[in-house]
């Protein structure tokens, strides 16, 4: 058994190395560190955003060596907005000189990939009811504890919830034409 976890553990390293999980910049980092860059590229793009979306820390994922960060957005996107937010989103993600990886164009639950020069992987995809998620993906770091984030939530927390809420904030412009049904006045 001992031997079959070994050999197992070489070879998640060894696959590790030849997908680049072990890149110049996270070598150097710990998984604290780049739980706080995931944040700043969180905060960056939802700053960017206007009018402002309202929205609420996701769960913070930790992995062997990587750490997920997300944003869950509160604010009811309508179906008539999504390809707005997902334009404006990609337009500030390739002037930052990110990579633009993938892009689903589905007609309910559209999506877009990217990666950060420093070699984050990031991604807004559209769900139900229109809400919209944001998440960061770290490349491989030093192990370390990873602290809950810092920025502060525009939207409730829901602290003691099992789930987090479909969206429940309108706003007269990324809720525009969405049905009452769909997310209502909050």
């Amino acid at each position: 058994m001992k031997r079959l976890l070994r050999s197992a553990v070489i070879s998640f390293c060894f696959a590790s190395l030849l997908v680049g999980c072990a890149g110049d910049r996270g070598s150097n980092m710990d998984m604290q560190a780049a739980a706080e860059r995931s944040d700043e590229i969180l905060d960056s793009v939802l700053k960017e955003i206007r009018p402002e979306l309202r929205w609420t820390h996701g769960p913070t994922s930790v992995g062997m060596c990587d750490v997920t960060r997300r944003r869950v957005v509160m604010t009811n996107i309508s179906a008539e907005r999504r390809g707005s937010l997902l334009g404006l989103v990609d337009r500030y993600w390739r002037r930052s000189g990110y990579r633009m990886t993938a892009i689903n164009n589905d007609v309910d639950f559209p999506a877009i990939y990217a990666r950060t020069q420093d070699g984050f992987s990031v991604r807004l995809r559209i769900g139900g009811k229109g809400q919209a998620f944001f998440q960061v993906d770290t490349p491989c770091v030093q192990e370390s504890e990873v602290l809950d984030s810092t920025s502060k939530a525009t939207a409730p927390l829901y602290e003691g919830m099992e789930l987090i809420p479909r969206p429940n904030i309108y706003s007269d412009f990324w809720s525009a034409g969405a049905s009452e049904e769909a997310g209502g006045r909050s």
